[in-house]
């Protein structure tokens, strides 16, 4: 299988003492990877330098085998992201947020742009400006704006924030669907452990800034009734709960 993402040795601690320590990682080809962890884990600062926002202290992330730190423009050419928040221009349309988006990409089309507002059920508020956007709205928008260049790697931080049970659900399917059909490869933080269940292909446990332990979602439920016993025996196990 191919690597897509690697991350070896990485190290970044803040001043208060909080952050991510000694992370090792390897994520495959179409896998729908979930970094599981309550919050403060450090699960955003861990993406913030997956994606160039924040410099370690120490350690490396390749992505299609490029180094973030020494290529960063051919290790991020292939990668959609949100990290933290969906940003949006408020003063202009979903439409024409995209439309300004697909500026960064090649072959991205009005076709395109209606294509992914269809997908992430948002087509019929193409026209409407998403300072009015319930924060769901909003975070359906982030997601087109992700996806809109046909990325090979998506880096969501906490994707299902804001949606009700049937966004959630859309939400999930998408993901999946583009993993099945496309081989896209997604890396996925959340703290709702039942939908991280649903929805993610392997699972790596981060907690108090220290990867506990990785494993798939099959081999999970081989074993665990859920994936909150996992969670919960694996912070016991290792003297952190």
């Amino acid at each position: 299988m191919d690597k897509v993402i690697e991350i070896k040795n990485l190290t970044k601690v803040y001043k208060n003492g909080r952050g991510i320590k000694d992370i090792n990682l390897d994520i495959h080809k179409g896998d729908i990877f979930g970094f599981l962890g309550p919050n403060g884990a450090g699960k955003t600062t861990a993406m913030k330098v997956m994606t160039g926002l924040v410099k370690p202290d120490s350690g490396d992330v390749k992505i299609n085998g490029f180094s973030i730190f020494e290529d960063f423009e051919k290790a991020m050419e292939k990668v959609g992201c949100i990290v933290e928040t969906a940003e949006a221009y408020p003063y202009l349309t979903a439409y024409e947020n995209l439309k300004q988006f697909s500026r960064y990409y090649k072959d991205v089309d009005d076709n395109r742009i209606d294509e992914v507002l269809e997908l992430t059920g948002i087509l019929k508020y193409k026209n409407e400006k998403p300072r009015k956007f319930s924060l769901g709205m909003k975070q359906r928008l982030g997601i087109s704006a992700a996806i809109l260049g046909r990325p090979e790697v998506v880096v969501l931080d906490e994707p299902l924030n804001g949606l009700d049970v049937e966004g959630m659900i859309s939400m999930r399917n998408i993901i999946k669907n583009l993993a099945e059909k496309e081989r896209t490869t997604f890396f996925i933080s959340s703290h709702l452990i039942h939908d991280v269940e649903l929805t993610c292909t392997s699972i790596g446990v981060l907690y108090n800034g220290r990867m506990i332990n990785v494993d798939s979602t099959k081999n999970i439920l081989k074993n665990y009734a859920t994936l909150e016993n996992y969670f919960v025996s694996e912070v016991e196990r290792n003297g952190r709960f």
